[in-house]
């Protein structure tokens, strides 16, 4: 079996972060509510405790019994984790004169803790907390400080407990990775033997016992996780799976052949079909943005719905969840960010058992199984594109024509960025087809034709993103391509827009 990090999430934004970094050691872990401690598990080799919006003094604030864990397994705590073992056993945690966040010092620290190890003095930590612990009980041993912070880390004498109250896991804290090495690697005693080839054969084993000689049918996207998922699944069952492709009229340039190419060149069973007409017809005239991805979605449901009911005897929808998909802790806080189905409402309307081959990983290791499966690189680094397709980059009413503009303007664009090397530097990017008009000369007339908007961002996981400072040579030459070769077009804008306050996409 494999060993695990438990991290108990107590509604930190940064809970997933935790979790990567733990995954970046090579180290299994799981993401757990705070009330939902596993019992028993043999696996566990450590906890750690994550940050929370509360205080550790609130009415409302998440709390467990520590005794249940407590000198069975190594702890660390990180914030709200620190703060609440202090305040737990007699320590003071109180409100801090001004909020201590941003960028601080380690001013200070015990160079022989084992949490310490190989970290130099002075390196950058990242605070993020409106309380700090002003006391500590006496049988802990204060062995970090900031400037700021007279309390940054401590043990407790004679036990495997330790707390911070900067976050290791964010980007910031300069060596954050190493002081979590120590705690999973050191103290915990993990072997670091989780990796895309362990992942590979072990769940290669376990979907054979799952679905026997079943027969699995699994929506392709042309996305990196169906697409893993796909090949893991043609690895374990073979000739037991048939991929469908529907193509809803919204795809990139040439994407449907393309895709369907790569897939047959992978050796999937796929089937392909193009549904183009059918949505085009449900979409003509509508504008509102929520309506259109409800009719794509529901259309798409009903196409694989009706090709899937061809094959005989399937027992199993297979789906790409991964694990951001997965974490229960999304709404530990009674705020639940999106529900999520990858494929919604197709396991209710067919009336099969669902098989999430990928549920464990995050994004970044999906793609290192797919490198590790042997699947070309275009494929794995794709940018994200979003279900409906362009249809959510056409602002207003959907016609073939607009599709086709769109279409030639993002080819142009998508092929610009790899062409100048920057395609692997853009989390994601696309053009928008804005619902206005502009006046343009061309030659010796006047035009009065459509804008497009350029969009690319920088980003890790989408939750956040910036926009991509791309190079102003790189704009004009696309702009002035653009132009020049799509009819219809004779204005081009850039996007500089971050999210938050804006979304990635325009609808």
């Amino acid at each position: 079996m494999q060993e695990k990090i438990v991290i108990l999430d107590f509604g930190s934004q940064t809970t997933q972060l935790i979790g990567r970094r733990v995954r970046e050691l090579d180290t299994y872990c799981e993401i757990l509510p705070y009330n939902k401690f596993p019992k028993g598990d043999a696996n566990i080799k450590g906890v750690i405790l994550s940050g929370s919006p509360f205080s550790v003094y609130d009415q409302d604030a998440f709390k467990i019994n520590l005794d249940e864990i407590r000198g069975k397994y190594p702890i660390l705590g990180i914030c709200y984790g620190a703060q609440f073992i202090a305040y737990t056993n007699g320590g003071k945690v109180e409100p801090a004169g001004t909020r201590e966040y941003g960028r601080a010092h380690l001013s200070s620290f015990d160079k022989s803790n084992v949490l310490f190890k190989d970290i130099k003095l002075g390196t950058q930590v990242w605070m993020s907390h409106g309380d700090t612990i002003t006391s500590i009980p006496g049988n802990f041993k204060k062995i970090a400080s900031t400037d700021e912070v007279a309390i940054a880390a401590y043990q407790i004498e004679n036990e495997k407990i330790w707390g911070v109250q900067f976050h290791p896991e964010v980007y910031h804290t300069e060596e954050g990775t190493q002081l979590l090495k120590n705690f999973v690697v050191d103290i915990c005693g993990c072997k670091q033997d989780w990796s895309p080839a362990s992942f590979i054969e072990s769940t290669v084993v376990e979907l054979r016992q799952q679905l026997g000689d079943d027969k699995v049918v699994l929506a392709l996207s042309g996305g990196v996780d169906s697409s893993v998922a796909a090949v893991l699944l043609n690895r374990a069952i073979g000739k037991n799976l048939t991929c469908i492709f529907v193509d809803h009229g919204m795809l990139r340039k040439n994407e449907a052949r393309n895709v369907l190419r790569d897939y047959e060149c992978l050796g999937l069973n796929v089937i392909g079909v193009d549904a183009s007409a059918k949505f085009f017809k449900e979409l003509a005239g509508v504008t509102d943005p929520e309506r259109k991805r409800k009719i794509i979605g529901k259309g798409f449901i009903d196409v694989f719905d009706e090709e899937a009911h061809k094959i005989k005897d399937v027992k199993w929808l297979a789906q790409g969840t991964i694990y951001p998909d997965c974490i229960e802790s999304l709404s530990i806080t009674g705020t639940v960010i999106k529900s999520h189905h990858n494929v919604g409402g197709l396991p209710e309307k067919m009336n099969l058992k669902l098989c999430e081959p990928l549920r464990l990983l995050f994004k970044d290791e999906v793609r290192r199984v797919g490198r590790e499966l042997g699947m070309p690189e275009h494929l794995i680094t794709r940018h994200p594109f979003p279900g409906p397709g362009l249809a959510v980059r056409i602002l207003g009413d959907i016609t073939p024509e607009k599709v086709r503009v769109l279409q030639d303007a993002d080819d142009i664009f998508i092929q610009g960025l790899r062409d100048w090397d920057l395609y692997d530097q853009v989390w994601q990017a696309g053009v928008v087809l804005l619902p206005v008009q502009s006046v343009g000369v061309m030659g010796d007339e006047r035009t009065y034709e459509r804008a497009v908007a350029l969009r690319a961002v920088t980003s890790t996981d989408a939750m956040t993103a910036d926009w991509a400072k791309l190079p102003y040579e790189f704009l004009g030459k696309i702009s002035n391509e653009i132009i020049n070769k799509v009819k219809g077009v004779n204005r081009v804008v850039y996007d500089i827009s971050s999210k938050p306050p804006s979304t990635i996409e325009w609808e």
